[in-house]
């Protein structure tokens, strides 16, 4: 017989026990919430004899695979159509659909599986059982739910074929896509694992995924998380008796030994055919399938992630299409990532990211999220947290601190008029590397960390892109765009994209080579700088030198950075995993502010990334000839992206360039850029001057709502003092949570 453990979601653990829990994580950490939680579920939970029940539309192939499951597995095989319905009735299912017709067939169907039990079994389900709740209650309460999912041309295609005439909803006027799409609302409800199956997947081969999925499913411990400086024979000193999973991550941003979380097992790959069978999917389709396979079920389930995906890229996002690839010129595509609440592709991570952190946390605790940004990030994550529901902001409190005079007037008008209840903007009177490093030490200062959580009940988390679920969703819109080229016809699956992005603290570009570690055919990633060029210098040198170097204040403010926070999980990666090498080569850089790649990891970098920078007129020249030849308005970065895309393509493949804001949020440079002798200093004003144009894109929704409601507000300005920075701390959680 076969057996599987059944974890259930993390809420339903007593209040009591997580009170508990959340005092111990606090007063101990690293101690990790998830291996306590999931040690509760171990000692708490029955080991009974689980079912595999396969659920997916009609011709899904449930029937064939769940005779070959079964026979791997040596246990009952039972196909609900042919062993229950037809047993119970008397008659054929297209009989009885003729007889009694669509709707009270779903009825009669729904209770002959309420009287139907198993256990130890493959239970192969009818493409109509998950429309009846009462009925799929009842199964699913003894087993674990696989949704076949195969692409809706594929399987219009088999049941054409076969002229099956047993379809429940199929009737004149009603198409059999119609009915596929439909459909799709209930399995997805019902679902614990999803299994891709593309167009000619054998059963074997299909049979083989779910018994890998349930494997999976089964064994979180196979997903856990370890430092970029952890020894490479496991984890640091600090954390050899810990096992850090997703949502501990989450939680924690921050390894404590200075390190980033990255995965120890890798990212999951996907087969060609599982790329292809999202051609035709939506970006939030696209989006669930991915984050699922990268997001252990243990940590957040399914029909949970569905939740918080569809809530972050929904009405949120003024695109349907939300993350949209545009035709610029040639062989080059923009990739519109600034349709978001506060116009940038930072809300991708930020709509979604405060959601999987209010779900990992324990109830009972309080949290103070703090946040360093260039520009961009701030406004995003204060949106983000202000959309959580009123309970979660009662304990989770969000603090973001940026450069005073280094980022645009609007971004600062942003940053300002997002201020909610639960979340505040400090400027700092210094750059953006002051305000990330003064974070980092915070967050490894443990006597300032352990006197928040003892004397206020208060614990830190960072939002970051040095945060794993800052980074994660990152990658869903790489691979979106690859697979919109394919849908457009652009190119076929397999041929080979480069990508080019305005670049500063590399998460963006790292999010791109992982999509490329996953199996989307990116052939070169190209980082594009502006005169803050130390990452080019690095990528063409492998010399990373910020001696002597002084931040310059440009006209693309968000790669105004020196230090790249996400490029030591780069290095990581290709290290080896040798965390004894990024130790050494991160402590050189903040002990003596350089470092340099040996001959043989410059070499690998190499065959991934080139780089180049641009200079602000070569980044205003390049919007103004965009805007004259096509009629779109390039925003500053993507500018930037766009000149270093020019010099460094071959044009032997389309090259997509990440258009990472809207042009709004950078008006002066852009009026600039066009020539306009008078700029108004009032951001409204130019952005109504801008609007003028009737540019392409057009003037950004939120942006200029968000203007129009707040005028110039107040926010906090502070020293660039660290025992400065720890009194605003020390002074929000007093107001917030006391």
């Amino acid at each position: 017989m076969f057996h599987v453990f059944q974890y259930q979601p993390l809420r339903l653990i007593t209040q009591n026990s997580l009170s508990s829990m959340c005092l111990k994580v606090m007063l101990s950490r690293p101690v990790a919430f998830a291996q306590i939680w999931k040690s509760w579920f171990s000692s708490h939970s029955l080991l009974g004899k689980k079912n595999i029940i396969l659920m997916g539309p009609p011709g899904a192939g449930k029937t064939t695979t769940g005779r070959i499951v079964g026979q791997k597995l040596d246990c009952p095989v039972i196909d609900i159509d042919d062993d229950v319905l037809e047993t119970t009735w008397n008659m054929s299912v297209s009989e009885k659909l003729q007889d009694i017709g669509y709707e009270e067939f779903l009825e009669e169907e729904g209770k002959a599986l309420l009287k139907f039990s198993a256990s130890g079994s493959v239970i192969s389900l009818s493409g109509s059982n998950p429309m009846h709740a009462a009925g799929m209650q009842h199964i699913k309460k003894n087993g674990i739910v696989v949704y076949l999912d195969v692409p809706t041309t594929v399987i219009m295609s088999r049941l054409q074929s076969k002229q099956m005439d047993r379809i429940v909803g199929l009737s004149p006027g009603i198409s059999l896509k119609d009915v596929l799409q439909f459909r799709k609302q209930f399995y997805k409800r019902w679902f614990d694992i999803r299994v891709l199956c593309g167009g000619d997947v054998a059963a074997e081969v299909v049979a083989e995924k779910v018994l890998d999925a349930v494997k999976r499913y089964q064994d979180s411990e196979l997903e856990t998380f370890i430092s970029t400086r952890s020894s490479k024979s496991g984890r640091s000193t600090e954390e050899d008796s810990n096992k850090f999973y997703f949502s501990d991550v989450v939680i924690q941003g921050l390894a404590l030994d200075g390190g980033l979380f990255v995965p120890e097992r890798g990212l999951p790959k996907f087969t060609a055919e599982e790329w292809q069978g999202l051609i035709e999917a939506t970006y939030v389709e696209r989006a669930q399938v991915i984050l699922e396979r990268c997001i252990h079920p243990a940590d957040i389930p399914a029909s949970k992630l569905a939740e918080i995906i569809e809530t972050a890229y929904g009405e949120n996002f003024s695109c349907s299409k939300v993350a949209p690839v545009r035709h610029l010129a040639g062989n080059q595509f923009l990739l519109e990532l600034f349709h978001g609440p506060t116009a940038s592709f930072k809300d991708f991570a930020l709509q979604l990211m405060p959601h999987l952190f209010a779900y990992c946390i324990p109830r009972s605790c309080n949290y103070l999220i703090l946040v360093a940004t260039s520009g961009d990030t701030g406004s995003a994550v204060l949106d983000g947290f202000s959309r959580l529901h009123d309970t979660d902001k009662q304990r989770i409190a969000l603090m973001n601190f940026f450069p005073e005079d280094g980022v645009s007037p609007i971004q600062k008008s942003q940053m300002i008029g997002c201020q909610k209840e639960n979340a505040w903007s400090v400027g700092v009177k210094s750059d953006f590397d002051f305000c990330q490093t003064a974070i980092k030490q915070i967050f490894t200062n443990s006597d300032f960390t352990g006197f928040l959580t003892v004397e206020y009940g208060t614990a830190l988390a960072a939002a970051n892109s040095i945060n794993w679920a800052r980074l994660l969703p990152q990658i869903v819109y790489h691979a979106s765009a690859y697979l919109d080229l394919v849908h457009q016809g652009v190119i076929s699956f397999g041929s080979p994209v480069d990508i080019c992005i305005p670049t500063g603290n590399f998460g963006n570009m790292l999010a791109a080579f992982y999509a490329k570690m996953m199996g989307i055919p990116i052939r070169k990633c190209i980082c594009a700088s502006n005169e803050n060029n130390v990452l080019t210098e690095f990528i063409r040198t492998g010399i990373y030198d910020l001696r002597g170097r002084k931040l310059i204040s440009s006209f693309s403010p968000a790669v105004d950075i020196l230090k790249s926070s996400n490029l030591e999980r780069y290095l990581h990666l290709i290290a080896n995993e040798d965390g004894q090498l990024v130790t050494q080569l991160f402590n050189q850089l903040e002990n003596q502010g350089h470092f340099q790649l040996q001959k043989d990891l410059l070499g690998k970098l190499q065959q991934d990334l080139v780089a180049g920078w641009c200079s602000d007129e070569d980044c205003l020249a390049a919007i103004h000839s965009v805007y004259s030849t096509t009629g779109y308005i390039l925003d500053t970065h993507t500018a930037v992206a766009k000149v270093v895309a020019d010099r460094l393509q071959d044009r032997t493949c389309p090259i997509i360039i990440s258009s990472t804001a809207h042009y709004s949020k950078f008006a002066p440079a852009i009026l600039r850029a066009l020539r306009i002798a008078e700029i108004n200093q009032n951001p409204l004003s130019q952005l109504h001057l801008l609007s003028s144009y009737s540019a392409l894109p057009p003037i950004h929704w939120g942006l200029l709502e968000t203007l129009k409601k707040t005028g110039n507000g107040d926010h906090q300005v502070c020293a660039a003092d660290m025992s400065v920075l720890m009194s605003h701390i020390e002074t929000l959680i007093q107001n917030h949570f006391m």
